[in-house]
């Protein structure tokens, strides 16, 4: 049993953890207030390679494996969280590219997302459907050679400056046979977006998107008809393990700042960090934090093995985010009043972080699997 990252990856590590804290954490909060996606941190990370990890380095990309993703969201969570959500959207929509695309599509849909040249997004979500997405409503109805979408989707990341989408619709029956996959391009007439004000994330720019018989050509399909969504299934467990070291990153660079502080602020004539109320909180978060990460890097680990790995990842999901707030509003206490203050992004990781305990699949669901592949499903929920 091996638990220590190669030189390289060490090195890679250290890299971005001094390009997300002189480059990324500058802008955070700015970034926050300004609330859209700022072109700059885009092209920053595509300078870096990262928005092109998983993608095959014949069409521009690094072939990164799961766990060196799973690293780069980390650190980059460090500087900026939001950051990270361009490396797991990347990541996922590649991914799922890679493994139901032509040659020929991948060659035409991959080399702008490596570059980033194109931001994409990923529309599955609808008003009616989150979590049982299988009953998705939005239709693509045929219309010569290709179709013509129609329908709303909700609640989509980087909904409001998406270049592009892989986008699943009804082209058949019911159930989840029933549903495709579409490479669709956004910037359309047949195409409105409308944003929402959320607490958190707000750099990203989460949207509802309206499709009002956009005509998509046959080459658009991604896989075979009736193949969407068992394809992008299939994605979603190795992508739910990088959002729990995201949210870890978020939460581990929290907490160094609150040990700093338990050795620099003094109460009482000693460090705040010689009493125990204050250490032990940090004691116990410290320990949580260890055993998340090795739960999100086991399943990533799987993945790169070909191992079977959905249980580990809907540990990672459900536990790691809400961990990261739990450990973050800590330190926010340990900070007292100046934690509390706007000026400090410890506010501003909380706010974050407790998106991803409902994007991407919500505890429930995440815990719905884990008992299942436990029990077997005639024995669980």
């Amino acid at each position: 049993m091996d638990f220590t990252f190669t030189d390289d990856e060490d090195a890679y590590r250290n890299e971005l953890r001094r390009f997300a804290t002189k480059v990324l954490a500058p802008h955070y909060q700015s970034d926050d207030k300004a609330a859209k996606l700022r072109p700059q941190l885009v092209a920053d990370l595509a300078s870096m390679g990262l928005t092109g990890l998983r993608i095959p380095e014949r069409h521009g990309g690094q072939e990164a494996s799961a766990v060196v993703a799973g690293m780069a969201a980390e650190e980059v969570a460090r500087g900026d969280f939001n950051a990270a959500y361009l490396i797991i959207v990347s990541a996922l929509v590649s991914d799922i590219l890679t493994r139901n695309a032509t040659e020929q599509q991948q060659a035409a849909w991959l080399p702008p997302i490596a570059s980033g040249e194109v931001v994409p997004a990923f529309c599955i979500t609808e008003p009616g459907h989150g979590t049982d997405a299988a009953k998705l409503e939005m239709k693509a109805e045929p219309d010569g050679d290709g179709w013509r979408l129609t329908g709303e989707k909700t609640s989509i990341t980087l909904g409001m400056s998406a270049d592009v989408a892989l986008v699943l619709a009804r082209t058949g029956g019911p159930g989840a046979r029933g549903v495709s996959a579409f490479w669709v391009e956004l910037d359309d007439a047949y195409v409105s977006r409308a944003a929402f004000d959320d607490l958190g994330s707000r750099a990203i720019g989460r949207a509802s998107l309206h499709f009002d018989g956009l005509p998509v050509a046959k080459e658009a399909l991604v896989g075979g008809e009736g193949q969407g969504f068992v394809s992008v299934m299939q994605g979603f467990d190795y992508s739910r393990a990088i959002i729990g070291l995201a949210c870890l990153g978020a939460a581990q660079v929290s907490l160094d700042e609150a040990l700093q502080w338990s050795r620099d602020r003094e109460a009482f004539g000693s460090p705040i960090g010689t009493f125990q109320g204050v250490a032990f909180p940090l004691a116990e978060q410290a320990t949580y934090l260890r055993g998340a990460r090795h739960v999100c890097y086991e399943a990533l680990w799987r993945k790169d093995n070909d191992v079977e790995h959905s249980t580990e990842a809907a540990m990672a999901k459900f536990w790691a985010p809400k961990l990261a707030a739990e450990t973050i509003h800590q330190c926010l206490l340990t900070f007292g009043h100046l934690g509390y203050s706007s000026e400090s992004p410890v506010g501003q990781r909380l706010r974050d972080v407790i998106g991803l305990e409902i994007g991407d699949g919500t505890a429930q669901v995440s815990k719905l699997v884990i008992a299942r592949n436990l029990l077997g499903r005639a024995y669980a929920p």
